[in-house]
């Protein structure tokens, strides 16, 4: 019992083989083998393609090459020929049938991806891609396995082609874009031997990336209408607060004038009379040009042909103010200025008033 006891315990498998559920199984090192479809445990997942092979037909000297179908023969492991449909003859030992490849058109299945468009929008797409083998040796010889480079260089050409245009793009114009991409594949898969007859994209889904793109896009046209707005309100701003503030400094420059000239005329000053009779006499030839300039009325002085009698009654203007009257205005000013905070334009157009109102009783 003892000795029982002290034997190392085996364990070991019920078969050699250990998933037999799927079709396409491959003996692998040490005798165990794998399955490419799930099984129940599902421990092995799908092969790679160099374990889904199909069987190559053995050399029996005699073989009948199915139509449309070519045959690559290797003699002592170097190429020989391609074998045409119909009866073959090959040599024992030597020849081996090393490639077979099928000259029909093949539908070939594009995975679906992600891929984004020039506007930023995120795209789901798949495809079907028409190909056809046209050079067998080429397909042997330049390239592992044919069928995978295609569908990698397709889902490449679509990423760079969609990636090239906007979404609007992609909806509208799917008939050049199947163009482009297969003359694209054409150009990368003539060293292959094969050949693009033509593509489909069999769906494309926006995502939720197109979504959230419009939401952007959205979020900065308002912001940048805000910002523009706001800009625009400042600007506004700037320029009233800059012509008040010009309207406002003119119109104290104004006023500290009448001002001067009415504290000269009532403390007497030599020539203060004087400047104010030629400022109305000025003001008066100022009226005429003025209303000259005004494109809707025509105003016409008695004496338009005599300009020196026009000077002469600007001029008489000038003699009508006496003294007393334009101490009695220079008062009045004074008194308005200090009674009352009116601005400057204000206070000239009162002072100019009074002045040709005097003048025009005399």
């Amino acid at each position: 019992m003892a000795s029982q006891l002290s034997r190392p315990l085996l364990l070991l498998a019920p078969s050699s083989r250990l998933f037999t559920s799927g079709t396409n199984s491959a003996f692998l090192p040490g005798g165990i083998s794998a399955s490419s479809s799930a099984g129940s445990s599902g421990i092995v997942g799908p092969l790679p393609t160099y374990f889904q092979k199909p069987r190559l037909p053995a050399n029996t000297v005699v073989r009948f090459v199915p139509q449309q179908t070519a045959w690559i023969v290797e003699r002592m492991g170097k190429f020989n020929r391609i074998l045409d449909p119909g009866l073959a003859i090959l040599v024992p030992f030597l020849d081996r049938i090393a490639y077979v490849k099928s000259l029909k058109e093949v539908a070939l299945e594009i995975p679906k991806q992600s891929a984004i468009t020039a506007d930023n929008v995120t795209l789901e797409l798949d495809g079907v891609l028409f190909t056809r083998v046209f050079d067998a040796y080429k397909a042997s010889y330049g390239v592992e396995d044919a069928e995978y480079a295609i569908s990698q260089l397709a889902q490449t050409t679509m990423r760079s082609e969609i990636g090239q245009l906007t979404l609007d793009h992609v909806l509208k114009e799917r008939a050049t874009l199947n163009t482009n991409i297969t003359a694209a594949i054409n150009d990368a898969a003539e060293a292959w031997g094969v050949t693009a007859e033509r593509s489909k994209r069999a769906e494309i889904l926006e995502s939720e990336g197109q979504r959230q793109s419009a939401i952007n896009i959205a979020e900065g046209k308002k912001q940048s209408v805000i910002l523009a707005s706001e800009a625009l309100r400042a600007e506004r701003i700037n320029t009233a607060d800059g012509e008040a503030e010009a309207i406002l400094r003119k119109a104290r420059a104004t006023a500290e004038g009448i001002d001067a000239v009415a504290q000269s005329i009532l403390s007497g000053r030599e020539g203060a009379q004087g400047a104010v009779s030629l400022t109305v006499a000025e003001k008066y030839v100022e009226a005429f040009g003025n209303l000259a300039k005004e494109g809707t009325a025509v105003v016409v002085p008695g004496n338009v042909g005599d300009i020196g009698g026009m000077i002469a009654t600007g001029l008489s203007v000038y003699g009508k103010v006496g003294e007393a009257q334009a101490r009695t205005m220079a008062q009045k000013a004074v008194k308005s200025s200090e009674s009352s905070e009116l601005e400057g334009s204000s206070l000239k157009d009162t002072v100019i008033d009074s002045f040709n109102k005097t003048a025009g009783r005399r």
